[in-house]
C-alpha cells in the first residue's frame, strides 16, 4: 500500500485516520503498531479514559487537550483494526454515532416536546430501550456494561431498578439496610463462614451504594475522594515517624496507629 504523507503545520482527524493507516501498513508500518490487537490494546482504552478524567478533576486544560487526544487515538485504531477486515471503518462510527444522536434528540430534530432534563430523559431511555429491543425490566438491567468498575455498575443497576418504584423510600431505610447487611457479615464472621463472608461483603458495598444514592450521591466518587484523603493522611503520619527519627519498619502495631491517628486529628 503506498500511502502519501506530508508534514504540516496544523493537522485534522482526517489526517489521524491517515497516521494510524500507515502506522499500521503491512509493508511499511510500524512493527509494534502492525501486531496490534482489539485485544492487546484494550486496557489502552481504559487508561487514557482515566487521564482524561484525571484532567478533568484537577482542571488542568493542557492535560485535557492532549488526553482527549490520546482516547481519540484509541477510537481511530480499533476503527483501522475493523477497517482492514473490510468490517467498518471511522466514517462509519461517525455515522454510527451521528444518527443516534439524531434518533435519541426528537425534540431538537422532531417534533417532540421536551421542555426539562427529565423529559429529556425519560425520553432517551425509551427510545434506547426500544433500539436495543428491550421488553423486560431485566433486559435493562443486563443493558448495564459488566466492563464498568463495580460500585458504577451498582450505581447504574440500583437507579434502573428505582424507576419502577424498587427502592427505599428514606435514607434511614437504606442505612438500616446497610446495618442489617453488616450484621450478617458480623454473624458469619463469629461463624467462620469463609464460603458466605466474600456474598456478604459484596452485600455490604452494594448496600452503601444504595445509601450514597439516597443523597445523590455517587459512590465511586465517594471512594475517589476518600482514596485521596487517606494518601493525604498517611503523608502526615509518615512525616509524624520522620520528625520523631523512628524507623517506621521497627514500630510495632500500637505504634504505628498512634502515629496515624495524630495524623487523623491534625488532617481534620
Amino acid at each position: 500500500m503506498d500511502i502519501q504523507f506530508c508534514e504540516k503545520d496544523k493537522y485534522d482527524i482526517s489526517d489521524l485516520v491517515s497516521i494510524v493507516e500507515l502506522l499500521r501498513d503491512k509493508e511499511n508500518g510500524c512493527p509494534w503498531d502492525k501486531e496490534q490487537t482489539h485485544k492487546t490494546i484494550r486496557n489502552n482504552m481504559l487508561e487514557e479514559t482515566y487521564e482524561v478524567i484525571e484532567a478533568i478533576d484537577t482542571d488542568n486544560r493542557e492535560l485535557m487537550l492532549e488526553e482527549l487526544g490520546d482516547v481519540l487515538l484509541q477510537v481511530v485504531f480499533h476503527s483501522q483494526i475493523e477497517n482492514e477486515k473490510d468490517s467498518f471503518g471511522f466514517d462509519d462510527v461517525c455515522n454510527g454515532i451521528c444518527q443516534k444522536l439524531i434518533h435519541r434528540h426528537p425534540h431538537i430534530f422532531g417534533d417532540v416536546v421536551a421542555n426539562s432534563s427529565q423529559e429529556v430523559l425519560k425520553n432517551w431511555e425509551a427510545i434506547k430501550k426500544t433500539e436495543k429491543a428491550q421488553e423486560t425490566y431485566t433486559d435493562t438491567l443486563n443493558g448495564v456494561s459488566k466492563s464498568l468498575p463495580a460500585l458504577v455498575r451498582s450505581y447504574k443497576l440500583q437507579k434502573r431498578a428505582s424507576k419502577i418504584g424498587l427502592d427505599f423510600k428514606s435514607p434511614k431505610q437504606s442505612l438500616q439496610n446497610l446495618k442489617n447487611m453488616i450484621d450478617i457479615l458480623e454473624k458469619d464472621m463469629d461463624n467462620n463462614d469463609t464460603d458466605n463472608i466474600s456474598k456478604d461483603i459484596g452485600e455490604v458495598l452494594f448496600a452503601t451504594v444504595g445509601l450514597a444514592r439516597q443523597f445523590d450521591c455517587d459512590a465511586e466518587e465517594c471512594l475517589y475522594i476518600s482514596n485521596e484523603q487517606f494518601i493525604e493522611k498517611f503523608a502526615v503520619f509518615e512525616n509524624h515517624i520522620k520528625e520523631s527519627k523512628e524507623d517506621i519498619s521497627k514500630l510495632s502495631y500500637e505504634e504505628l496507629f498512634n502515629f496515624y491517628k495524630l495524623a487523623i486529628h491534625k488532617n481534620d
